[in-house]
Order: C-alpha cells, then structure tokens, then sequence
C-alpha cells in the first residue's frame, strides 16, 4: 500500500480554498432547491462539502495540514462588527427581550446538563460525561471545549477535551442545519411577515443621511474598517485583564467589548462617523469565510468513532433545543416574525457557536426581510452573556459530580 500524502497549506492557500468553499456552496445551493428551503447557508454547504471531502480522504490518500491563523482573526473581527453595533440606544430598545432571551439560554444550559447527566447514567457511563457533551460542547462550543478539558481530565474524564471537540463538532453542525430550518419553518407555519416601526424608520433615514456627509463610499469604508481593527487589538489588552482575573472566556469577548465602547464613543462625539451599512458588510464577509474555515478544520473522523450512547446523547440534545425553540423562545419572544428569527439563531449557538447564529439569522432575513431585533438580543447573548452563567453552570454540575 503506497504512503499516504501529507498536504501543507500555508494561510494564504487556506484563504483562497474557503473563498472557493463559499462561491462552492451558492453554487450548490442554486442546483438543489432543498438546502434553499431548509435554509442552510451557503458556508455551512462549501465547508461540510470540504470536511466530508477530508474525512474521505483522511489515512487513505491525503492528510491537510493548513495554516489557520486567519480563522482565529476571522472570527474575532466578525464578534467585533457585533460588538460595534451594541450601540446603547439600540441596546435600550431591545432591552426587555435580553433579560428574556439570557433567561431562556441560561435555563436552555441547565437542562442540557441535567439531560446529559441524566443519560450518561442510564448508559452506565460518569456523569461527567453528560456534562462534557452537554452544555460544555453545546452552549460553550468548541473553545469553552478546549478551555474546561483538561480540568474534566484532572477529574477523571479521560479523553475529555476529544470528546468535548467532537461533541462541538457535531452540535455545530447540527446547530448549521437546523437553526435556519426552525425559522423559516415557524415563519411558513404562522404566516409571519417583518414589520418596520417608525423608530426603525428614523434610524435608517438618519443613517442614511449621515452617511450621505461622508466625502466618499470609499472612505466611509475605510474608516469602518480602520474602527474595527482598532477595537481588535485594545481587545487583546482587555482579553488579557480576563486572564490574569482567573476567567476563562472565548477571545473575541475583550474584541466585543472594545468595539461597543468605541461605537457609543462614536455616537456621542462622530470621531469615526462609523457606517453601520459597512460595518455589516465587514462583518458577514468575515462571518462566512470563518465558518468555511471553521468547517475545514472539523474531525469528523473523531464523530465516527464514538459510541454509540453518546451519538444517542448528543440526539437527544438536538431535541431538547428544537423543542426549547419552538416551545420556549418563540413563545416567550413574541410569537412574531422576530422571535421565529430569534428562534433560528437560539439553535444556532445552543447547539454550535454564535457564529452558527447569525449565519442562520442571516439566511432567514435575506429571505424574509430585516429583523433588527434580532440581531440585537441574539448576539449579546449568545456570544457574551450566556458564556458567563454557563462557566458558572458547568464548574457547579463538576463540583457536585466529582
């Protein structure tokens, strides 16, 4: 048998092939109308297509080895454009619908854990073990994964921060292909249409007229990502007084942070004269050339060799987050065409990342229209708040296991 082939990318090559991914995915989309009913974007399509492709490959033929620093900036440029759009008095218009969505993903993390523990005893297997494939992998995500791993293998867990990664790696899938799904759905089954309130009206003619002052489109890009790459590295500096306090958060949070400071900053005295038109094109370029990265990187191989209680595990975790999305969230949000977008990102990031979230988010309003709600509650949720109840969540389930 011939030696199998190790391929190296360098950044550069990673780049050009998940540009590729995504062009891949629209093309796959317009050949078969299914994947444009469920709603699965087009990086979610490309980048599975690679990570199958991988998995095929992989000890047969061909390993990759790739160069993924530009996911890592990818990400936490797409989390500062969210951040950069917290602006306070949109944060007060939403303000109500926060409280209740962080309660909802807050009681979504408990009862992952409680049915994961509750399984892996039934399976025979330790408890932790549930907790590991549950809210660690679900609602954390790969990087809560990697950071709680080694402290679940202190514990006795062995291989925990494999399991947690493959858990991750198939909620975020999963999270890919049925958040957008869920929504469209619960946006077909009532009927539900977006409306524009006169607030929403003022702000875009106030926008628009704004950026009308500006000398150039060109320009007003510029200072758009001129912003946005300053909050990136006063995040680091923030991200780094996190860690010498003891927490454990994902590294875009100091980046988030950042950037909402340096927006109101903005609304207040127009230093930037930020276009938020700009700042969301920013962002959802960066949005889906990471989740085509992302999804490169995926170990599916890893998927495959577990058991099979923890495949039914993890299939009873998807759902309980269908039905806290359909039950819980879009009842409680309103029962509106926002709260069926609201609903689409909840499965998004309890099952994946927050990223999943707003790619859902965004194939729904690209097909639907606008839910500026939406895309005010979700992400300060999924990709802040919930990250720091669900460390609280996760170390008191481990204390009361160990």
């Amino acid at each position: 048998m011939s030696p199998v082939l190790t391929l190296k990318l360098n950044v550069v090559q990673v780049l050009a092939l998940a540009a590729f991914g995504l062009v891949m995915g629209v093309w796959i989309k317009r050949f078969v109308p299914a994947l444009e009913r469920l709603n699965i974007p087009a990086s979610i399509v490309g980048g599975l297509v690679y990570a199958l492709l991988a998995l095929f490959l992989r000890d047969r033929w061909l390993n990759l080895e790739m160069d993924m620093v530009l996911r890592d900036i990818l990400m936490v440029a797409f989390f500062t454009t969210i951040g950069m759009s917290a602006s306070l008095r949109l944060v007060r218009e939403g303000g109500v619908q926060v409280v209740v969505f962080f309660a909802i993903a807050t009681a979504g993390a408990v009862l992952q854990n409680v049915l994961g523990i509750a399984l892996a005893s039934v399976f025979g297997l330790d408890p932790l073990l549930g907790v590991v494939s549950g809210s660690v992998a679900l609602t954390g995500g790969p990087a809560t994964a990697l950071a709680f791993g080694k402290t679940f293998e202190q514990m006795g867990v062995i291989g925990a921060t494999t399991l947690g990664i493959a858990s991750a790696t198939f909620g975020i899938t999963a999270g890919g292909l049925l958040g957008g799904h869920i929504g469209g759905s619960l946006i077909r089954r009532y009927d539900l249409l977006p409306v524009r309130t006169p607030a929403q009206v003022t702000t875009v003619r106030v926008q628009s007229e704004a950026e009308n002052d500006l000398e150039s489109e060109s320009s007003a890009l510029m200072q758009s990502a001129i912003a946005i790459a300053i909050a990136m590295g006063l995040g680091t500096l923030i991200s780094s007084l996190f860690e010498r306090a003891g927490a454990i958060l994902p590294a875009y949070v100091g980046a988030m942070i950042a950037a909402a400071i340096l927006r109101n900053i903005d609304d207040w005295w127009d230093f930037f004269r930020l276009s938020q038109e700009h700042v969301n094109h920013i962002g959802t370029i960066s949005l889906n050339v990471f989740i085509v990265m992302a999804l490169l990187t995926l170990r599916l191989w890893e998927l495959v060799h577990l058991a099979v209680p923890m495949i039914l595990m993890l299939a009873a975790q998807v759902a309980l987050v269908w039905a806290m999305c359909v039950l819980l969230c879009y009842r409680l949000m309103g029962r509106d065409y926002e709260s069926a977008v609201m609903a689409g990102g909840f499965c998004g990031f309890m099952l994946g990342t927050t990223a999943n979230a707003m790619a859902c988010m965004g194939v729904l309003t690209e097909k639907y229209g606008p839910s500026p709600r939406a895309f005010i509650v979700v992400p300060l949720v999924g990709a802040f708040l919930i990250d720091f109840t669900n460390a609280l969540i996760i170390t008191a389930a481990a204390n009361l296991l160990r």
